[in-house]
Formats: structure tokens, sequence, C-alpha cells
């Protein structure tokens, strides 16, 4: 998690510049890691309805987003 850590870090800077290049690589980061989990809990045979109470959205969303994967 180094470069989460750099990037966080990063993200604080003084200069604008560097800190939203970093704030989107963040969120770059942070769509993959979710896309991972979501793959994962999917071939565990959790439901849509399931992964969308631990992301906080709705199940109509998350099957959106990651159903046709």
């Amino acid at each position: 998690m180094t470069e989460a850590t750099d990037l966080a870090e990063r993200a604080g800077d003084r200069d604008p510049r560097i800190g939203l290049r970093a704030v989107s690589a963040l969120r770059r980061l942070l769509e993959q890691l979710e896309a991972v989990q979501v793959r994962s809990a999917r071939q565990q045979g959790w439901s849509w309805q399931e992964i969308a109470a631990e992301l906080g959205v709705s199940r109509q969303a998350v099957h959106k987003k990651y159903g046709r994967q």
C-alpha cells in the first residue's frame, strides 16, 4: 500500500496541481480495488444485495456497475 500512502500524502499538497493529480489517481485506485472486491464477493456467492449493503449503495446501482463483468 505504499502507492496509496504516497498518493494520500500528495493529495494534501499545498500545490493544487499536485493535490488534484493525486486525488484523481486515488479515485482510479479505489475503483480498481472496489471491482476486485465485488468480483471476489460474487465468486464467493454473495448476492448483489449483500454487496450493495456493504458499499452503502442500492442493489440496482451495484448490479448496473458490475453486473456485466
